[in-house]
């Protein structure tokens, strides 16, 4: 393998992941040039020397040396230029993208969609990517949750994503106002005083509202009315003139702004009067000026309203671009549902792998990149759509190749296999082929108990990475009886067993599961090795990240199998 290749992915490693190349990356980027398995532990040390010169370098000068070198690398096609088509009147340089949570909570699964295909496509144009807390006060159910803003930009760096800009609309109220009252002044919205029952029963008759022919001295004193401590919240709103004889009654002089008491995290008790969404994005896609926009389909009456406003201001509007509903299958996520669910203890934290949130989504050990891949597939659906979770597992498991392995048993029951041999066998326990270790045992076990009760007389059994066994009982009422058979290891067909030597030290393990249930085992002791946040292979049970070392025990996180 030409180092020259070789250097060349290490630099585009190290400028991917903040000036630090990876090892395992370089090496599986190598078989793209051809790099056979047999090859592995010729080029492993040329890797090693390659990455400690690589890394030794700060960000600017490899990417400076990645110019003399990138035509080293093989010219393919990535997955996101493979399945993202073209945005429309973008102009390369000039795109303006943005992503607008509401801090009720951490960002989770299903908010990844829109965080990634935004950020896929502002790289593709070069342009600028915008993160902007849409916090305006919200609703009773829907609150603010002071500690989302952190969790918030905590997943969205986890996930690799830099915003070239971050904006709060909760700074930007006075803005707001401004642009209401000149609105309110020209006559193009008004204050209306009617219930929201009474205001429902002239929509559906479609006849206008008393309030909507007020002059626009009355509705400006009425709203500074608003602004008062002893107004009621819905004594007042502020209505949107477009037309109550609209075909689409949802369009009818919708509510721009409201009146709410309650203190706001940032702001306190400083403002009392809040915008709608659509008022608030009709001002500042103009501000920001945004050029696409990537929205759910169920918005297009929001796209209307707002280009309906910078109509009256004379300004363009950004272009939309409408998904089709996306779920995975069997999860059910709520932010702001979740959060209540922190609060009041149901959950173990932020990070609970019931929340699947991104925090949980990273101390269980999925990828970032994992999940872009797993969002890029999916494209620009306009319809609705299901995906099963396994496909973003399956995708994960390849980011996992150099996980360690080791058994793990649930329910451990002691056996003896009588006539076993003191073996000392090394194997290879990692899917690279990379990690090794060395098995010593004696003629007692530890097997599963599930594993146990499926051994038939006359049957030949494996201990995994050690020997073949034969089990033999005459009647169902005798005890079981094992012996040992040969070491070979050609007979696919046979069940293999993981086991432990019950002389070892081996640790007790708790493993956290995704729906929060707890199971507990064994491990074979040389797992005391193993870094917290590091992820391992439990044979016939699945891939699991050690969250912590306890004095007593380790508490693992399931992955997936």
């Amino acid at each position: 393998m030409d180092k020259e290749v070789i250097k060349a992915y290490a630099l585009k490693n190290a400028i991917e992941h903040e000036g630090k190349a990876n090892k395992s990356a370089v090496l599986n980027s190598l078989f793209v040039e051809g790099l056979k398995k047999e090859n592995i532990k010729l080029v492993l040390p040329i890797i090693e020397e390659v990455i400690k010169e690589v890394n030794q370098k700060n960000l600017e000068e490899q990417k400076k040396e990645f110019e003399n070198y990138k035509q080293k690398i093989s010219k393919r096609k990535t997955r996101a230029e493979d399945e993202l088509p073209e945005l429309p009147e973008a102009v390369d340089g000039k795109v303006v993208m943005r992503i607008a949570p509401f801090p009720s909570g951490p960002l989770h699964i299903g908010n990844t969609r829109a965080l990634i295909l935004n950020d896929e496509y502002v790289k593709k144009y070069r342009g600028k990517f915008i993160l902007f807390f849409d916090d305006t006060i919200g609703s009773e159910e829907k609150q603010i949750e002071p500690a989302a803003y952190k969790l918030i930009e905590e997943g969205i760096k986890w996930l690799k994503i830099k915003p070239d800009y971050v904006f709060y609309k909760s700074d930007r109220t006075v803005k707001y106002y401004e642009y209401a009252e000149e609105l309110i002044k020209k006559g193009y919205m008004y204050v209306c005083n009617c219930s929201q029952e009474e205001f429902q029963r002239l929509k559906e008759r479609q006849i206008n509202c008393p309030c909507r022919g007020l002059p626009p001295e009355k509705n400006f004193e009425r709203w500074k009315k608003m602004f008062l401590k002893e107004t009621k919240e819905g004594e007042f709103v502020v209505r949107l003139k477009t037309s109550m004889q609209d075909p689409d009654p949802a369009f009818r002089d919708r509510v721009m702004f409201k009146i709410s008491h309650r203190p706001h995290p940032r702001t306190k008790n400083k403002y009392c009067v809040y915008p709608s969404m659509e008022f608030s994005w009709a001002i500042d896609d103009y501000y920001i000026q945004t050029t696409h926009v990537l929205r759910g389909i169920e918005h297009q009456m929001s796209t209307k309203v707002q280009d309906f406003i910078r109509a009256i201001f004379g300004w363009k509007n950004p272009v939309s671009l409408y998904l089709g509903l996306f779920q995975i299958e069997g999860i059910k996520i709520s932010k702001s549902k979740g959060a209540k669910e922190v609060k009041n203890g149901k959950y173990l934290g932020w990070n609970d792998p019931r929340l699947w949130s991104l925090q949980s989504l990273r101390d269980r050990g999925i990828k970032p990149e994992a999940i872009r891949k797993f969002i890029v597939i999916q494209g620009l659906k306009k319809s609705n759509s299901i995906v099963p979770i396994d496909v973003l597992y399956s995708i994960n498991r390849k980011f996992l190749g150099d996980s360690k392995k080791f058994f793990f048993l649930k329910n451990p029951i002691k056996i003896k296999i009588s006539g076993s041999p003191l073996l000392r066998k090394e194997a290879i326990v990692s899917f690279d082929g990379l990690k090794r270790r060395v098995y010593q045992n004696s003629q007692e076990f530890l097997i599963e108990k599930e594993d146990y009760k499926t051994t038939e007389d006359k049957k030949i059994y494996r201990l995994s990475h050690l020997f073949n066994f034969k089990c033999s009982y005459p009647t169902i009422t005798e005890e079981k009886h094992f012996s040992f058979l040969n070491e070979k290891d050609d007979a696919l067909q046979i069940k293999s067993f993981p086991w432990l030597n019950p002389f070892d030290e081996n640790l007790k393990t708790r493993i956290l599961m995704p729906d929060g249930n707890i199971v507990e085992g064994l491990v074979e002791s040389s797992i005391k090795d193993v870094k917290e946040k590091e992820i391992v292979f439990f044979e016939n049970f699945g891939f699991c990240s050690l969250y912590k070392k306890n004095k007593d025990f380790f508490e693992f996180w399931f992955i997936h199998e």
